[in-house]
């Protein structure tokens, strides 16, 4: 069921647990911060090899309530078959238009996932054509255009804009990614293994956030793909911070 509330920050991502692997790290650290947020997921998970729907919904509640997120929505437009239409587009953009969003966290154009990569291209035109008030007339709401979409799941050898420190908020992150319990690992399932169900899967992302997180001398990172140039107001306080080094 629709609710209608404006957030600080909305995370768009294609099946229900794809925010949590990414953002959700960055999404507990802006909670702390004080800014509202919420999750939309464009599918239910409903072609996944493993879970219901019914139990893939309940675990994206869960999460999101660890998460700390206002609320979390499903916009239904079909696991495995997402494109970047007319009619997803309109979609996103009554979604932006009452959400009202500052900042859009989604997926990379370039992730090989084909719903990834549509998701991403979905909510990049959606922002635009949310501020357009009589080229997208798809309600009465009026428009709204965010700040800037802040692309996660960089591929490998793309380098990030920036890295979000989220070391401190590490357990709360594997208690919301571990919510997603249908998905992941389970000895002597006898359905067919997936990529995300192999035993290792979850150990392969956290390492890969303790890699991100390396690179900016964290204990753990969230890396983010920006289209737009970032202004920066105080150099000084950005860059002169005390890193250790390392003989």
């Amino acid at each position: 069921m629709s609710q209608t509330l404006t957030v600080d920050v909305l995370a768009v991502g294609a099946h229900p647990d794809d925010v949590e692997l990414h953002a959700g790290g960055t999404l507990l650290r802006l909670a702390s911060l004080g800014y509202s947020t919420a999750i939309v997921d464009l599918t239910r998970g409903e072609a996944a090899t493993h879970g219901t729907v019914a139990e893939r919904a309940a675990e994206a509640r869960a999460a999101a309530a660890v998460l700390g997120a206002a609320c979390r929505e499903s916009l239904d437009l079909g696991d495995s078959r997402l494109t970047d239409s007319d009619a997803a587009r309109a979609a996103v953009v009554a979604l932006l238009r009452r959400f009202r969003p500052r900042l859009v966290l989604t997926h990379h154009a370039d992730q090989p996932h084909p719903d990834h990569a549509a998701t991403a291209k979905i909510v990049t035109a959606a922002a635009y054509l949310a501020g357009l008030r009589r080229a997208y007339p798809v309600d009465d709401s009026p428009p709204h255009r965010p700040a800037a979409i802040l692309h996660f799941g960089l591929p490998r050898g793309t380098p990030p804009t920036f890295v979000v420190d989220v070391g401190c908020w590490e357990e709360e992150w594997e208690r919301a990614v571990r919510c997603h319990r249908s998905q992941w690992h389970v000895a002597g399932r006898n359905a067919g293994e997936t990529g995300v169900s192999q035993p290792d899967f979850l150990h392969r992302v956290m390492a890969r956030r303790r890699g991100d997180g390396a690179a900016i001398n964290a204990a753990a990172g969230e890396a983010f793909w920006v289209r737009t140039c970032l202004s920066v107001d105080d150099p000084v306080a950005l860059f002169a911070r005390s890193y250790d080094v390392l003989p």
